[in-house]
């Protein structure tokens, strides 16, 4: 299909905002039609808005997978909350994702306090619908309704992909008329050594969800183009030497393992062969590093 001539042209900016396993990163990801966000059960995945980009008719949507909101404790949390707070008061319209099972539970509470003050259009979306009956999502729909007005309520399940293309398309009719900010093949911002360490990430969560604490970081440190393909380089880091066996694995089956899995989908992602090399160092106090911050795209806390 042709693009639409640049007089019928609409852009938009849309933040979808939510507490930890609301299912955000999913939903972007359906919205888009591909992956753009890393998703796992392990809650706060997600640290640094990102943002997937997606066409529907002549409007070019351009959804900012933000951090979840809750109570922060920890320098890095912090940082993660501003950034999704900061990635909804750039958007044109905020999307307000709810586990539906959940219920309004205290943070979902908290959240519609926190959102009253914000000036954008608000959307409410009540997720994973196929886990709650009808009559509760109604109510529940009611209920946040009564607490905060919403310009539109969905109910979806970004998961099974119900409700997606209603929803995307709303926004379609929503967003402003003006140029496409990015190409129309772009599905993504992110760079790709972003992307590909996001995508070990995920990885390791899936694999030592339960051995290995949230203070997990993985940066791309090298990228070189071949003729047979591209040669990545990556460092894990964590925090103690005992995290690191985990990683390593007995005799590196586990490193192994990983790399594997993450080379696999990296070159299904940029259509070529992926030669991927893993290190594995300890980092005390990482967190507490401006440097990383910086190389995260998150704004450094001062306390």
């Amino acid at each position: 299909m042709s693009a639409p001539p640049p007089s019928e042209r609409r852009c938009g900016f849309i933040a979808v905002i939510g507490a930890p396993n609301a299912g955000k990163s999913t939903l972007v990801n359906a919205l888009v039609g591909a992956k753009v966000a890393i998703v796992s059960h392990k809650v706060q995945t997600t640290r640094t808005p990102l943002r997937g980009i997606a066409i529907e008719g002549a409007s070019q949507l351009v959804f900012i997978d933000t951090p979840g909101l809750f109570q922060p404790r920890r320098r890095l949390e912090r940082a993660m909350v501003e950034a999704a707070w900061s990635g909804a008061e750039d958007a044109d319209l905020i999307a307000l994702l709810l586990d539906a099972s959940q219920g309004l539970d205290a943070a979902a509470q908290r959240i519609l306090d926190e959102l009253a003050a914000k000036t954008s259009s608000r959307v409410l979306v009540l997720n994973k619908i196929d886990r709650v009956p009808k009559p509760r999502l109604l109510t529940l729909a009611a209920e946040a309704n009564a607490r905060l007005p919403f310009a539109a309520t969905f109910m979806v399940s970004a998961l099974k992909g119900s409700g997606v293309a209603d929803l995307k398309r709303y926004f379609a009719g929503q967003v402003k008329p003006g140029p496409w900010h990015f190409p129309e093949d772009e599905i993504s911002d992110a760079p790709l050594r972003l992307l590909a360490a996001e995508i070990t990430r995920e990885k390791i969560y899936a694999r030592l969800h339960d051995e290995l604490p949230y203070q997990t970081a993985v940066e791309t440190t090298a990228w070189q183009e071949r003729k047979n393909g591209v040669r990545i380089e990556q460092t894990i880091f964590v925090e103690r030497d005992s995290q690191r066996s985990i990683v390593l694995g007995k005799g590196g089956q586990m490193i192994r393992q990983l790399s594997m899995e993450a080379r696999q989908e990296l070159a299904q992602i940029l259509e070529q062969p992926v030669h991927l090399i893993l290190f594995v160092k300890v980092r005390q106090d990482w967190e507490n590093d401006p440097e990383r911050y910086r190389q995260m795209g998150l704004t450094f806390p001062k306390t």
